[in-house]
């Protein structure tokens, strides 16, 4: 996310960070100037996030909420960033997740997913490259899906795809 906010291909805007666990990327789009709203389920993770935001002097409106009953307006937000929640997503609750991203994304809407990889091996929850299109692409525009690694405190090498989609028109 950060490459595209410094490169200018996501601009200030009215945002959505899902499952924001302790907010860093909240609190960082919104010492960038973005209108930045944020949730997680857990009400630990907002209360660290809301601490974080305040010793930044940064405005994030931050809520505990449930990724399957987005409390949101239709269309309300510009952009979504989704750094590690799709994946905790159970296979039964994907369609419902994914549309209500779709619903509050506003039309032509930016959405950032990073989510695990299949090379990191057979689990419910590791994507390839064919399943994250299938899952989509119904309602958003793929614009770019990128294989990328990180080196983890653990030393341990994970992998995942960061996926750049527009919301289609309605």
């Amino acid at each position: 996310m950060v490459e595209l906010v410094e490169r200018g291909r996501v601009t200030p805007s009215k945002a959505l960070d899902l499952c924001c666990g302790a907010g860093t990327n909240p609190v960082y789009m919104a010492k960038k100037g973005f209108d930045v709203t944020a949730f997680d389920i857990s009400d630990k993770a907002v209360e660290y996030a809301k601490e974080q935001a305040q010793r930044a002097d940064v405005d994030v409106k931050l809520l505990v909420a449930d990724f399957l009953k987005l409390p949101f307006k239709s269309d309300g937000f510009d952009f979504a960033f989704d750094f590690g929640c799709f994946h905790h997503v159970d296979e039964k609750d994907r369609n419902p997740f994914i549309e209500g991203v779709y619903r509050v994304l506003k039309p032509q809407g930016t959405y950032l997913l990073v989510c695990f990889s299949h090379k990191n091996g057979p689990a419910w929850n590791h994507f390839t490259r064919e399943q994250i299109a299938e899952l989509f692409g119904n309602y958003f525009e793929i614009k770019w899906i990128r294989h990328v690694s990180s080196l983890e405190g653990d030393q341990i090498t994970r992998y995942f795809y960061e996926v750049l989609m527009i919301n289609s028109e309605r």
